[in-house]
């Protein structure tokens, strides 16, 4: 069945749907309606069950995380904490298209200017409170605010700080129109707590369907579901633990040996293994994450663009995704945009591996050929330190010293991403390519983590958010991407499928385009099968 008659029929089962229109909009894909009948009935004898205590083995802790959600860097903070918060809108998980969820609904201006969001009413947070205009308000002005941490602040100040309650009502008025703006606001920082967070902003607390009874960083969380969730076609699980399992061996361990219902970040290396293991299957998803190694621009050496150039062009891509990916991807060309996106800059060639030109462009760079360090570790992604050693060797074809040093997993994003001047890393990618730009290459995006800051991209990124052209929008996000692409310290040689593995038991809405283990939402999407 694929995935989007999958979805509908899930829409069937919880209600949303009618039968009739389930046929029809299957006919409309082309399966005739004996076909569709059955796999309906197929999708119904999966028909959520609550109950039962769901167990995760998880890589993306460490012992610095906090449920502060303004700084959630990683799988485990990010999946604990939508899980005890939400936001106002979520993307759908087979279109991607922007869904109501603390919003309503929104209506926008003829110039994408002015826009007002609908607040659920009757929802309350876990303390008892209810949720009111009042903390949506000051939720974006604790992100917004310009001493805040949030990974969100990118995306807030792009948005500015003209909100305000009027009744039901959120209202925002930008300076300069984006269509985009629902979107934004599914961010995964910008979870909804009382008075905006600005009393507890890591008490846990917020309008999600669980809560926190254990939180341990780095070692394991558990949560427990709510009995008065203003959703009730949500959160099936009775409970839910997260153990904390950087090391990928000990995550398949315990997922080959039974200790735990899932896992993420499956080693492509490793598929075929689980694949044969009794009742686990494999649920992996194509999207918008990329696998990178990042440099801060304005930190020597990487401050030289022909030594940027000259990385970038000793690096086999195909190499690379064949050996580290093994069919669970395709090659990246050093912006973070991949088909997945509208207006994806098709027109750009692709950037070959060129041992000639990379060491034509280290000489230029006139470097002193001292080891060019690049710390990586299994914690940015499964294989990362493979996938150094190999850059490491092509780099070697080039001349180019390129060293190695091997960071441990528990303080990696803290202490490792962000701050040291070249490592590798990932993202899970953003729903819009104008979202993408927002958080990782504005100027005073808190997660620039390349320390790209160009005036003249910011000023594109403004220009293309607002046009309503989509020719003219492409052209625009064609000029950033090649901007991005021959001046930035970022190099993408692959995008990632996202590869989970979990019990045959686990039904639900398992996989998601926008990020892996369901775009985080797996401990409130999925249910044990009867």
């Amino acid at each position: 069945m694929s995935n989007e008659l999958k979805h509908l029929g899930l829409k069937v089962v919880l209600g949303r749907m009618n039968r009739r229109d389930f046929i029809g909009r299957a006919a409309a894909l082309g399966v005739a309606a004996p076909l569709a009948t059955q796999l309906l009935s197929s999708t119904a004898r999966a028909n959520p069950v609550r109950g039962g205590h769901l167990v995760l083995g998880l890589n993306g802790g460490a012992t610095t995380d906090s449920l502060d959600p303004g700084l959630a860097p990683s799988a485990v903070p990010q999946s604990v904490n939508y899980a005890w918060g939400e936001t106002l809108v979520v993307t759908d998980p087979n279109d991607g298209t922007a869904q109501p969820w603390l919003a309503e609904s929104w209506e926008a201006s003829a110039d994408a200017k002015t826009w007002a969001f609908r607040i659920r009413k009757g929802v309350t947070f876990s303390n008892g409170k209810t949720m009111t205009v009042d903390d949506v308000v000051a939720t974006l002005k604790r992100h917004s605010d310009e001493n805040s941490k949030s990974g969100a602040l990118g995306i807030l100040k792009a948005i500015g700080q003209n909100f305000r309650a009027d009744g039901d009502n959120l209202v925002i008025e930008l300076e300069s129109g984006n269509a985009d703006l629902p979107y934004l606001l599914s961010d995964y920082h910008i979870t909804i707590q009382p008075n905006g967070g600005f009393d507890a902003p890591a008490a846990g607390i917020g309008t999600g369907a669980y809560t926190v009874e254990v939180n341990e960083p780095g070692v394991r969380h558990t949560l427990v579901r709510r009995d008065d969730h203003w959703k009730s076609d949500w959160a099936y699980v009775d409970s839910a633990e997260i153990l904390v399992i950087n090391d990928t061996t000990a995550r398949t361990a315990a997922m080959s040996g039974g200790k735990v219902h899932v896992i993420n970040r499956v080693d492509p290396k490793t598929v075929h293994l689980l694949k044969r293991v009794p009742n686990v299957k494999i649920n992996n998803v194509s999207g918008r994450g990329h696998y990178v190694f990042v440099s801060h621009v304005d930190t020597p050496p990487f401050d030289n663009v022909d030594l940027g150039l000259a990385l970038k062009y000793a690096i086999n891509r195909e190499e690379i995704v064949d050996k580290i990916l093994r069919g669970f991807g395709t090659v990246g060309n050093d912006f973070p945009i991949n088909a997945a996106y509208a207006f994806f800059p098709d027109s750009i060639p692709q950037r070959e591996f060129d041992t000639d030109k990379a060491a034509f462009h280290y000489k230029k760079s006139g470097h002193d050929g001292s080891p060019i360090v690049l710390r990586t570790s299994n914690a940015a992604f499964g294989g990362a330190e493979d996938a150094a050693v190999l850059f490491q060797q092509t780099c070697q074809a080039a001349g180019i010293p390129l060293e190695i040093k091997r960071e441990p997993a528990d303080g990696y994003w803290s202490n490792v991403w962000n701050v040291q001047p070249f490592c590798v890393s990932y993202w899970s990618g953003r729903p819009t390519q104008d979202q993408m730009y927002t958080v990782a290459y504005q100027s005073e995006a808190d997660w620039n983590d390349t320390r790209w800051k160009r005036p003249e991209f910011d000023k594109m990124m403004i220009e293309a958010r607002a046009e309503l052209d989509a020719g003219r929008r492409k052209e625009i996000y064609t000029s950033m991407a090649l901007m991005l692409r021959d001046e930035g310290g970022l190099i993408v040689p692959m995008f990632n499928d996202f590869i989970d593995a979990s019990t045959t038991r686990l039904e639900g809405q398992l996989t998601d385009p926008s990020a892996p283990l369901s775009n985080a939402l797996l401990i409130c999407r999925a249910w044990f099968a009867s």
